[in-house]
């Protein structure tokens, strides 16, 4: 059933629907990369440079302390900060594998935009939450990369089912369902965490885990349905 419904979802990634999703988010993480080095750059000229403007090396130390720290910072969190704004689309997928894989069944309804928001917000931190927790265990404990697949593959694996779920279902019948197929979500969730772990392919882990979830809700209900 898990590993079913991520087939699916890898044949879909490079549709164009998926491509657009990525190169809107992509668009919007560079603009605010670029637009937060343009910030500082100003707030540096303005407040700082003029105090120091006769120490003509410590200016330039401090230009590029500037660049690479935003070049770092980008490293880092491009893939989470991406996650954020593919966030927005997430409805955008799942209506499109819906309507290609799934056109006999009534459509699911979008996620309002305000909980959408709140979802793709969740969805950042827990990346960038989960990262960080594996960094740290990496040089105190030794087992970050672990702690990397288990924690993302739970806490992904829950967020984007209940995203999936709740497009059909009320919040609380998807805990529901949840808590039923818990260990189907967890397994889903450590293939989102292994996809997520791959440079340059984890750009297309929003696109990839909504589609995976669309498949999995799918393939339980009809389960749930044929017990029923």
């Amino acid at each position: 059933m898990v590993i079913a419904s991520a087939r699916k979802a890898v044949s879909g990634l490079l549709s164009a629907r998926s491509r657009m999703v990525v190169l809107k988010s992509l668009g919007l993480t560079i603009l605010l990369f670029f637009g937060l080095w343009f910030l500082l750059n100003n707030l540096m000229t303005v407040y700082v440079i003029p105090f120091i403007e006769g120490w003509s090396w410590l200016v330039g130390i401090l230009v590029w302390v500037l660049g690479a720290g935003v070049f770092v910072a980008a490293g880092f969190l491009l893939a989470p900060v991406t996650a954020i704004f593919a966030g927005l689309f997430l409805d955008d997928i799942a209506e499109h594998v819906e309507r290609v894989r799934y056109p006999d069944d009534e459509p699911g309804q979008g996620v309002p935009f305000g909980p959408a928001i709140l979802l793709a917000l969740k969805f950042g931190a827990f990346v960038v939450g989960a990262n960080l927790l594996a960094l740290m265990l990496v040089w105190f404990a030794g087992f970050g990369v672990i702690i990397f697949f288990l924690l993302n593959g739970f806490l992904l694996g829950r967020e984007y089912f209940q995203f999936a779920t709740m497009r059909f279902r009320s919040e609380d019948d998807a805990k529901g369902i949840l808590k039923k197929y818990s260990l189907e979500v967890f397994l889903a969730g450590l293939i989102i965490a292994a996809f997520m772990s791959v440079p340059v392919l984890n750009l297309f882990t929003p696109v990839f885990a909504s589609a995976l979830m669309v498949h999995l809700h799918k393939a339980v209900s009809a389960e749930a349905a044929s017990n029923a």
